[in-house]
Protein backbone atom coordinates (compact mmCIF):
# COMPACT_ATOMS: atom_id res chain seq x y z
CA UNK A 1 0.00 0.00 0.00
CA UNK A 2 2.84 2.40 0.79
CA UNK A 3 4.27 1.80 -2.68
CA UNK A 4 0.93 2.54 -4.34
CA UNK A 5 0.49 5.77 -2.37
CA UNK A 6 4.06 6.89 -3.09
CA UNK A 7 3.76 6.18 -6.81
CA UNK A 8 0.45 8.02 -7.04
CA UNK A 9 1.75 11.06 -5.17
CA UNK A 10 4.73 11.19 -7.47
CA UNK A 11 2.60 10.81 -10.60
CA UNK A 12 0.14 13.49 -9.47
CA UNK A 13 2.86 15.83 -8.12
CA UNK A 14 1.20 15.68 -4.70
CA UNK A 15 3.97 15.39 -2.08
CA UNK A 16 1.76 16.78 0.69
CA UNK A 17 -1.07 14.28 0.21
CA UNK A 18 -3.73 16.85 -0.66
CA UNK A 19 -5.01 14.77 -3.57
CA UNK A 20 -3.88 11.24 -2.72
CA UNK A 21 -5.19 10.37 0.73
CA UNK A 22 -4.43 7.35 2.85
CA UNK A 23 -5.91 8.32 6.22
CA UNK A 24 -8.22 5.71 7.69
CA UNK A 25 -11.30 7.94 8.01
CA UNK A 26 -11.20 8.99 4.37
CA UNK A 27 -10.64 5.43 3.17
CA UNK A 28 -13.36 3.93 5.35
CA UNK A 29 -15.90 6.49 4.13
CA UNK A 30 -15.55 5.10 0.61
CA UNK A 31 -16.37 1.53 1.65
CA UNK A 32 -20.13 2.08 1.69
CA UNK A 33 -22.93 3.83 -0.19
CA UNK A 34 -26.67 4.39 0.25
CA UNK A 35 -27.32 0.66 -0.03
CA UNK A 36 -25.65 0.21 3.36
CA UNK A 37 -23.33 -2.50 2.01
CA UNK A 38 -19.82 -2.13 3.45
CA UNK A 39 -16.87 -3.58 1.56
CA UNK A 40 -14.50 -5.75 3.54
CA UNK A 41 -10.93 -4.65 4.10
CA UNK A 42 -9.72 -1.16 3.29
CA UNK A 43 -8.66 0.60 0.06
CA UNK A 44 -4.99 1.46 -0.39
CA UNK A 45 -5.67 5.07 -1.33
CA UNK A 46 -8.30 7.65 -2.19
CA UNK A 47 -7.53 9.99 -5.08
CA UNK A 48 -9.66 13.13 -4.98
CA UNK A 49 -9.19 14.19 -8.60
CA UNK A 50 -9.60 17.84 -9.57
CA UNK A 51 -8.64 17.58 -13.23
CA UNK A 52 -8.68 15.19 -16.17
CA UNK A 53 -4.90 14.99 -15.84
CA UNK A 54 -5.30 13.65 -12.29
CA UNK A 55 -7.60 10.91 -13.57
CA UNK A 56 -5.22 10.03 -16.39
CA UNK A 57 -2.18 9.86 -14.11
CA UNK A 58 -4.05 7.71 -11.61
CA UNK A 59 -5.17 5.19 -14.21
CA UNK A 60 -1.77 5.03 -15.90
CA UNK A 61 -0.06 4.38 -12.57
CA UNK A 62 -2.55 1.78 -11.38
CA UNK A 63 -2.52 0.04 -14.76
CA UNK A 64 1.27 -0.25 -14.54
CA UNK A 65 1.07 -1.58 -10.98
CA UNK A 66 -1.89 -3.89 -11.64
CA UNK A 67 -3.93 -2.24 -8.89
CA UNK A 68 -7.71 -2.11 -9.09
CA UNK A 69 -9.42 1.28 -9.44
CA UNK A 70 -12.91 2.00 -8.14
CA UNK A 71 -14.43 5.08 -9.81
CA UNK A 72 -16.65 6.99 -7.39
CA UNK A 73 -18.85 10.07 -7.51
CA UNK A 74 -21.19 11.30 -4.80
CA UNK A 75 -21.46 7.87 -3.14
CA UNK A 76 -25.27 7.72 -3.43
CA UNK A 77 -25.42 4.37 -5.23
CA UNK A 78 -27.73 1.57 -4.14
CA UNK A 79 -25.89 -1.51 -5.39
CA UNK A 80 -22.37 -1.22 -3.97
CA UNK A 81 -21.00 -0.38 -7.40
CA UNK A 82 -18.66 2.42 -6.25
CA UNK A 83 -17.63 1.07 -2.85
CA UNK A 84 -13.91 0.97 -2.16
CA UNK A 85 -12.72 -2.62 -1.89
CA UNK A 86 -9.68 -4.02 -0.10
CA UNK A 87 -6.37 -2.88 -1.62
CA UNK A 88 -8.00 -0.84 -4.38
CA UNK A 89 -7.51 2.81 -5.29
CA UNK A 90 -10.76 4.76 -5.05
CA UNK A 91 -10.77 7.42 -7.76
CA UNK A 92 -13.24 10.11 -6.74
CA UNK A 93 -14.41 12.65 -9.33
CA UNK A 94 -16.77 14.40 -6.92
CA UNK A 95 -14.61 17.55 -6.92
CA UNK A 96 -14.72 17.78 -10.71
CA UNK A 97 -17.95 19.73 -10.50
CA UNK A 98 -17.83 22.52 -13.08
CA UNK A 99 -20.63 23.33 -15.50
CA UNK A 100 -18.34 24.05 -18.44
CA UNK A 101 -20.89 25.31 -20.95
CA UNK A 102 -24.61 25.82 -21.41
CA UNK A 103 -26.01 26.42 -24.88
CA UNK A 104 -29.64 27.49 -24.82
CA UNK A 105 -29.64 27.63 -28.61
CA UNK A 106 -28.52 24.00 -28.97
CA UNK A 107 -30.31 22.88 -25.77
CA UNK A 108 -27.26 21.21 -24.28
CA UNK A 109 -24.83 21.49 -21.41
CA UNK A 110 -21.24 20.34 -21.03
CA UNK A 111 -20.48 19.30 -17.46
CA UNK A 112 -17.86 17.59 -15.37
CA UNK A 113 -18.95 14.32 -13.71
CA UNK A 114 -19.20 15.68 -10.16
CA UNK A 115 -21.92 18.22 -11.00
CA UNK A 116 -25.02 17.35 -8.99
CA UNK A 117 -28.21 16.68 -10.90
CA UNK A 118 -30.07 19.32 -8.93
CA UNK A 119 -27.28 21.87 -9.36
CA UNK A 120 -27.41 21.55 -13.14
CA UNK A 121 -31.16 22.04 -13.13
CA UNK A 122 -30.88 25.09 -10.90
CA UNK A 123 -28.30 26.57 -13.29
CA UNK A 124 -30.35 26.09 -16.46
CA UNK A 125 -33.81 26.85 -15.05
CA UNK A 126 -33.48 30.63 -15.70
CA UNK A 127 -33.07 29.72 -19.39
CA UNK A 128 -36.32 27.79 -19.34
CA UNK A 129 -34.50 24.46 -19.63
CA UNK A 130 -33.91 21.36 -17.53
CA UNK A 131 -32.03 18.06 -17.49
CA UNK A 132 -34.89 15.59 -17.77
CA UNK A 133 -33.61 12.59 -15.73
CA UNK A 134 -34.84 13.03 -12.18
CA UNK A 135 -33.80 10.26 -9.78
CA UNK A 136 -35.14 10.60 -6.25
CA UNK A 137 -31.56 11.42 -5.24
CA UNK A 138 -31.33 14.38 -7.65
CA UNK A 139 -30.31 16.79 -4.88
CA UNK A 140 -27.32 14.66 -3.87
CA UNK A 141 -26.43 12.42 -6.83
CA UNK A 142 -23.96 13.44 -9.54
CA UNK A 143 -24.38 13.51 -13.30
CA UNK A 144 -21.46 11.10 -13.63
CA UNK A 145 -23.19 8.64 -11.33
CA UNK A 146 -26.51 9.11 -13.15
CA UNK A 147 -24.73 8.20 -16.39
CA UNK A 148 -22.77 5.28 -14.90
CA UNK A 149 -25.99 3.62 -13.73
CA UNK A 150 -28.35 4.93 -16.43
CA UNK A 151 -30.47 6.44 -13.68
CA UNK A 152 -34.17 7.03 -14.10
CA UNK A 153 -36.70 8.67 -11.81
CA UNK A 154 -40.27 9.85 -11.75
CA UNK A 155 -40.37 11.51 -15.17
CA UNK A 156 -39.00 8.54 -17.16
CA UNK A 157 -42.42 7.55 -18.43
CA UNK A 158 -42.48 10.68 -20.61
CA UNK A 159 -38.87 11.84 -20.93
CA UNK A 160 -36.90 8.59 -20.83
CA UNK A 161 -33.89 7.50 -18.76
CA UNK A 162 -30.43 9.07 -18.66
CA UNK A 163 -29.27 7.31 -21.84
CA UNK A 164 -31.74 9.40 -23.86
CA UNK A 165 -30.26 12.59 -22.42
CA UNK A 166 -26.55 11.95 -23.14
CA UNK A 167 -25.14 13.23 -26.43
CA UNK A 168 -21.44 12.61 -25.83
CA UNK A 169 -18.85 11.67 -23.23
CA UNK A 170 -15.21 12.27 -22.42
CA UNK A 171 -13.80 9.07 -20.96
CA UNK A 172 -10.37 8.11 -19.62
CA UNK A 173 -9.57 4.49 -20.43
CA UNK A 174 -7.77 2.08 -18.14
CA UNK A 175 -4.37 2.92 -19.64
CA UNK A 176 -4.85 6.66 -19.21
CA UNK A 177 -5.89 7.56 -22.75
CA UNK A 178 -8.59 10.22 -23.09
CA UNK A 179 -11.26 9.54 -25.71
CA UNK A 180 -14.42 11.37 -26.71
CA UNK A 181 -17.60 9.67 -27.87
CA UNK A 182 -20.79 10.94 -29.44
CA UNK A 183 -21.67 14.34 -30.84
CA UNK A 184 -23.01 17.79 -30.00
CA UNK A 185 -25.64 17.24 -32.64
CA UNK A 186 -29.01 15.62 -32.02
CA UNK A 187 -28.35 13.24 -34.91
CA UNK A 188 -25.08 11.37 -35.50
CA UNK A 189 -24.42 7.82 -36.64
CA UNK A 190 -20.70 7.87 -37.46
CA UNK A 191 -19.17 4.69 -36.09
CA UNK A 192 -20.46 2.49 -33.30
CA UNK A 193 -22.51 4.11 -30.54
CA UNK A 194 -19.94 3.94 -27.77
CA UNK A 195 -21.75 6.67 -25.84
CA UNK A 196 -24.71 4.37 -25.29
CA UNK A 197 -22.33 1.55 -24.38
CA UNK A 198 -20.69 3.69 -21.70
CA UNK A 199 -24.02 4.73 -20.18
CA UNK A 200 -24.90 2.16 -17.54
CA UNK A 201 -21.46 0.50 -17.61
CA UNK A 202 -20.88 1.22 -13.89
CA UNK A 203 -17.22 2.24 -14.21
CA UNK A 204 -16.15 -1.03 -15.84
CA UNK A 205 -15.15 0.41 -19.24
CA UNK A 206 -13.62 3.77 -18.35
CA UNK A 207 -13.91 6.79 -16.08
CA UNK A 208 -16.28 9.51 -17.24
CA UNK A 209 -14.62 12.92 -16.94
CA UNK A 210 -17.02 15.02 -19.02
CA UNK A 211 -20.50 14.79 -20.49
CA UNK A 212 -22.45 16.65 -23.13
CA UNK A 213 -26.07 16.29 -22.11
CA UNK A 214 -29.33 17.18 -23.75
CA UNK A 215 -31.56 19.78 -22.12
CA UNK A 216 -35.30 20.09 -22.70
CA UNK A 217 -37.64 23.05 -22.33
CA UNK A 218 -39.42 23.36 -19.01
CA UNK A 219 -43.10 22.70 -19.77
CA UNK A 220 -45.24 25.81 -19.67
CA UNK A 221 -47.89 26.27 -17.01
CA UNK A 222 -48.45 24.38 -13.80
CA UNK A 223 -48.55 20.57 -13.85
CA UNK A 224 -51.96 18.98 -13.41
CA UNK A 225 -51.84 16.40 -10.62
CA UNK A 226 -54.21 13.58 -9.70
CA UNK A 227 -54.20 11.41 -6.61
CA UNK A 228 -56.30 8.24 -6.72
CA UNK A 229 -57.06 5.62 -4.09
CA UNK A 230 -57.85 2.06 -5.19
CA UNK A 231 -59.25 -0.90 -3.28
CA UNK A 232 -56.15 -2.98 -4.04
CA UNK A 233 -52.84 -2.78 -5.85
CA UNK A 234 -53.97 -4.83 -8.86
CA UNK A 235 -56.64 -2.26 -9.64
CA UNK A 236 -54.12 0.55 -9.26
CA UNK A 237 -51.63 -1.21 -11.55
CA UNK A 238 -54.30 -1.75 -14.19
CA UNK A 239 -55.28 1.91 -13.96
CA UNK A 240 -51.65 2.96 -14.37
CA UNK A 241 -51.41 0.97 -17.61
CA UNK A 242 -54.68 2.45 -18.87
CA UNK A 243 -53.67 6.04 -18.23
CA UNK A 244 -50.25 5.60 -19.87
CA UNK A 245 -51.91 4.20 -22.97
CA UNK A 246 -54.13 7.28 -23.27
CA UNK A 247 -53.79 9.94 -25.96
CA UNK A 248 -51.63 12.15 -23.72
CA UNK A 249 -48.55 10.71 -22.02
CA UNK A 250 -48.37 11.59 -18.31
CA UNK A 251 -45.05 12.84 -16.97
CA UNK A 252 -45.38 10.92 -13.69
CA UNK A 253 -47.20 7.72 -12.71
CA UNK A 254 -46.25 6.50 -9.22
CA UNK A 255 -47.87 3.66 -7.28
CA UNK A 256 -47.69 2.93 -3.54
CA UNK A 257 -49.00 -0.37 -2.18
CA UNK A 258 -50.78 -0.91 1.13
CA UNK A 259 -47.62 -1.65 3.12
CA UNK A 260 -45.98 1.50 1.75
CA UNK A 261 -49.01 3.61 2.65
CA UNK A 262 -49.06 2.15 6.16
CA UNK A 263 -45.43 3.15 6.66
CA UNK A 264 -46.06 6.65 5.32
CA UNK A 265 -49.11 7.06 7.54
CA UNK A 266 -47.01 6.10 10.57
CA UNK A 267 -44.36 8.62 9.51
CA UNK A 268 -46.57 11.59 8.53
CA UNK A 269 -49.62 10.79 10.61
CA UNK A 270 -52.80 9.21 9.22
CA UNK A 271 -54.59 12.56 9.00
CA UNK A 272 -52.12 13.83 6.40
CA UNK A 273 -53.05 11.08 3.95
CA UNK A 274 -56.76 11.30 4.72
CA UNK A 275 -56.78 15.06 4.17
CA UNK A 276 -54.88 14.71 0.91
CA UNK A 277 -56.59 11.76 -0.79
CA UNK A 278 -59.45 10.74 1.45
CA UNK A 279 -59.98 7.49 3.33
CA UNK A 280 -57.82 4.57 2.21
CA UNK A 281 -59.50 1.16 2.54
CA UNK A 282 -57.66 -1.71 4.17
CA UNK A 283 -55.33 -3.17 1.58
CA UNK A 284 -55.78 -0.10 -0.60
CA UNK A 285 -53.21 1.47 -2.92
CA UNK A 286 -52.40 5.02 -4.02
CA UNK A 287 -51.64 6.21 -7.55
CA UNK A 288 -50.10 9.59 -8.31
CA UNK A 289 -50.55 10.79 -11.89
CA UNK A 290 -49.26 14.08 -13.28
CA UNK A 291 -49.45 15.75 -16.70
CA UNK A 292 -47.29 18.69 -17.70
CA UNK A 293 -47.09 21.15 -20.56
CA UNK A 294 -49.73 22.68 -22.78
CA UNK A 295 -52.89 20.65 -22.49
CA UNK A 296 -51.89 19.12 -19.16
CA UNK A 297 -55.04 20.24 -17.38
CA UNK A 298 -57.24 18.90 -20.16
CA UNK A 299 -55.31 15.61 -20.16
CA UNK A 300 -55.82 15.28 -16.41
CA UNK A 301 -59.54 15.84 -16.79
CA UNK A 302 -59.59 13.14 -19.45
CA UNK A 303 -57.69 10.74 -17.19
CA UNK A 304 -60.12 11.07 -14.27
CA UNK A 305 -62.84 8.83 -15.75
CA UNK A 306 -60.19 6.30 -16.81
CA UNK A 307 -59.00 6.02 -13.20
CA UNK A 308 -62.55 5.92 -11.88
CA UNK A 309 -63.48 3.14 -14.31
CA UNK A 310 -60.64 1.08 -12.84
CA UNK A 311 -62.07 1.51 -9.35
CA UNK A 312 -60.26 4.63 -8.21
CA UNK A 313 -61.51 7.46 -6.04
CA UNK A 314 -59.83 10.45 -7.65
CA UNK A 315 -58.83 13.84 -6.31
CA UNK A 316 -57.41 16.51 -8.62
CA UNK A 317 -55.15 19.13 -7.05
CA UNK A 318 -56.89 22.50 -7.25
CA UNK A 319 -53.74 24.53 -6.61
CA UNK A 320 -50.04 24.33 -5.82
CA UNK A 321 -50.63 23.57 -2.16
CA UNK A 322 -52.85 20.58 -2.91
CA UNK A 323 -50.35 19.34 -5.50
CA UNK A 324 -47.57 19.58 -2.94
CA UNK A 325 -49.58 17.52 -0.44
CA UNK A 326 -50.09 14.77 -3.01
CA UNK A 327 -46.40 14.80 -3.94
CA UNK A 328 -45.45 14.71 -0.24
CA UNK A 329 -47.09 11.31 0.11
CA UNK A 330 -44.85 9.87 -2.61
CA UNK A 331 -41.72 11.72 -1.48
CA UNK A 332 -42.16 10.49 2.09
CA UNK A 333 -41.84 6.81 1.20
CA UNK A 334 -38.08 6.47 1.65
CA UNK A 335 -37.84 8.69 4.75
CA UNK A 336 -40.69 6.66 6.25
CA UNK A 337 -38.80 3.42 5.64
CA UNK A 338 -35.54 4.84 7.04
CA UNK A 339 -37.36 5.96 10.19
CA UNK A 340 -38.15 2.30 10.92
CA UNK A 341 -34.61 0.86 10.67
CA UNK A 342 -31.99 -0.15 8.15
CA UNK A 343 -33.36 -0.39 4.61
CA UNK A 344 -32.44 -2.55 1.63
CA UNK A 345 -33.93 -0.73 -1.39
CA UNK A 346 -34.38 -3.12 -4.28
CA UNK A 347 -35.07 -2.45 -7.92
CA UNK A 348 -36.70 -4.68 -10.52
CA UNK A 349 -38.65 -3.89 -13.66
CA UNK A 350 -41.25 -5.80 -15.64
CA UNK A 351 -43.34 -5.02 -18.72
CA UNK A 352 -46.22 -2.71 -17.78
CA UNK A 353 -48.67 -5.47 -18.68
CA UNK A 354 -47.16 -7.65 -15.92
CA UNK A 355 -46.99 -4.98 -13.20
CA UNK A 356 -50.04 -6.29 -11.34
CA UNK A 357 -48.64 -9.83 -11.54
CA UNK A 358 -45.34 -8.64 -10.05
CA UNK A 359 -47.15 -6.99 -7.16
CA UNK A 360 -48.93 -10.30 -6.54
CA UNK A 361 -45.55 -12.04 -6.50
CA UNK A 362 -44.16 -9.47 -4.05
CA UNK A 363 -47.05 -10.14 -1.67
CA UNK A 364 -46.68 -13.92 -1.98
CA UNK A 365 -42.91 -13.78 -1.43
CA UNK A 366 -43.35 -11.58 1.62
CA UNK A 367 -45.85 -14.05 3.07
CA UNK A 368 -43.63 -17.06 2.29
CA UNK A 369 -40.55 -15.54 3.93
CA UNK A 370 -42.35 -13.84 6.80
CA UNK A 371 -41.22 -10.33 5.90
CA UNK A 372 -43.10 -7.16 5.01
CA UNK A 373 -42.07 -5.71 1.61
CA UNK A 374 -43.43 -2.17 1.23
CA UNK A 375 -43.20 -1.32 -2.46
CA UNK A 376 -43.29 1.82 -4.56
CA UNK A 377 -43.33 1.67 -8.35
CA UNK A 378 -42.61 3.98 -11.23
CA UNK A 379 -45.74 2.40 -12.60
CA UNK A 380 -45.58 4.16 -15.95
CA UNK A 381 -42.54 2.11 -16.93
CA UNK A 382 -43.00 -1.02 -14.81
CA UNK A 383 -40.12 -0.28 -12.41
CA UNK A 384 -40.74 -1.49 -8.83
CA UNK A 385 -38.74 -0.69 -5.71
CA UNK A 386 -39.50 -3.33 -3.06
CA UNK A 387 -38.04 -2.29 0.30
CA UNK A 388 -36.89 -4.42 3.22
CA UNK A 389 -36.56 -2.89 6.69
CA UNK A 390 -34.33 -4.70 9.18
CA UNK A 391 -32.31 -4.21 12.36
CA UNK A 392 -28.53 -4.40 12.62
CA UNK A 393 -25.73 -3.69 10.18
CA UNK A 394 -26.01 -6.83 8.05
CA UNK A 395 -28.90 -7.78 5.77
CA UNK A 396 -30.45 -10.92 7.35
CA UNK A 397 -30.37 -14.13 5.33
CA UNK A 398 -34.17 -14.40 5.17
CA UNK A 399 -34.25 -10.96 3.52
CA UNK A 400 -31.71 -12.07 0.90
CA UNK A 401 -33.79 -15.21 0.36
CA UNK A 402 -36.86 -13.05 -0.28
CA UNK A 403 -34.86 -10.76 -2.57
CA UNK A 404 -33.62 -13.79 -4.49
CA UNK A 405 -37.21 -14.85 -5.07
CA UNK A 406 -38.10 -11.31 -6.20
CA UNK A 407 -35.31 -11.21 -8.76
CA UNK A 408 -36.25 -14.59 -10.17
CA UNK A 409 -39.92 -13.59 -10.33
CA UNK A 410 -39.11 -10.43 -12.28
CA UNK A 411 -37.03 -12.38 -14.80
CA UNK A 412 -39.77 -15.02 -15.11
CA UNK A 413 -42.29 -12.27 -15.93
CA UNK A 414 -40.11 -11.00 -18.77
CA UNK A 415 -38.42 -8.30 -16.71
CA UNK A 416 -35.00 -7.40 -15.39
CA UNK A 417 -32.93 -7.49 -12.19
CA UNK A 418 -32.47 -3.75 -12.17
CA UNK A 419 -34.27 -0.91 -13.86
CA UNK A 420 -32.02 1.92 -12.70
CA UNK A 421 -29.86 1.12 -9.65
CA UNK A 422 -27.33 -1.04 -11.48
CA UNK A 423 -25.79 -4.42 -10.69
CA UNK A 424 -22.75 -3.38 -8.66
CA UNK A 425 -21.88 -6.02 -6.09
CA UNK A 426 -25.27 -6.75 -4.63
CA UNK A 427 -26.85 -8.24 -7.78
CA UNK A 428 -23.76 -9.74 -9.36
CA UNK A 429 -24.69 -13.30 -8.43
CA UNK A 430 -27.95 -13.12 -10.43
CA UNK A 431 -26.73 -11.51 -13.65
CA UNK A 432 -26.25 -14.85 -15.39
CA UNK A 433 -29.86 -15.80 -14.62
CA UNK A 434 -31.06 -12.87 -16.70
CA UNK A 435 -28.44 -12.65 -19.45
CA UNK A 436 -27.42 -16.28 -19.90
CA UNK A 437 -23.91 -17.69 -20.23
CA UNK A 438 -23.32 -16.58 -23.83
CA UNK A 439 -24.25 -12.95 -23.17
CA UNK A 440 -22.17 -12.81 -19.99
CA UNK A 441 -19.16 -14.18 -21.91
CA UNK A 442 -19.69 -11.64 -24.68
CA UNK A 443 -19.95 -8.75 -22.23
CA UNK A 444 -16.83 -9.87 -20.37
CA UNK A 445 -15.02 -9.91 -23.71
CA UNK A 446 -16.10 -6.32 -24.42
CA UNK A 447 -14.88 -5.34 -20.99
CA UNK A 448 -11.45 -6.83 -21.73
CA UNK A 449 -11.18 -4.75 -24.93
CA UNK A 450 -11.45 -1.57 -22.87
CA UNK A 451 -9.52 -2.86 -19.86
CA UNK A 452 -7.14 -5.72 -20.77
CA UNK A 453 -5.54 -5.85 -17.31
CA UNK A 454 -8.86 -5.86 -15.47
CA UNK A 455 -8.18 -2.89 -13.18
CA UNK A 456 -11.48 -1.03 -13.59
CA UNK A 457 -13.98 -1.70 -10.80
CA UNK A 458 -12.84 -5.31 -10.28
CA UNK A 459 -15.43 -7.60 -8.73
CA UNK A 460 -18.30 -5.37 -9.80
CA UNK A 461 -21.12 -6.24 -12.22
CA UNK A 462 -19.57 -9.50 -13.56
Amino acid sequence: MDTVVARLRSALDDPDGLIVRDDADALDATRTDKSGWVATGRPAALVEARTVAHVQATLRTCNELGVGVVPRGAGTGLAGGANGTDGSVVLSVALMDRIVEVSAEDELAVVEPGVLNGALNAAVLPLGLRFAPDPASAAISSIGGNIATNAGGLRCVKYGVTREAVLGLDVVLADGRLVSTGHRTVKGVTGLDLTALMVGSEGTLGVIVGATVRLVPVPSGEPATLGAVFPDVRAAAAAAADVVHGPERPSTVELLDAAALAGIAAYLGPDVIAESVGAVPAGGAFLLVEFDGVGGAEAARGAEPVLQAAGGTVRRAADGDERERLLTIRRSFHPAMEARGQVLIEDVAVPRSRLADMFDRVAAIGHEHGVAIPTVAHAGDGNLHPNFVFDGDEVPQHVWDAADALFRAAIELGGTLTGEHGVGVLKRRWIGDELGDDMVTLQRGIRRVFDPNGILNPGKVF
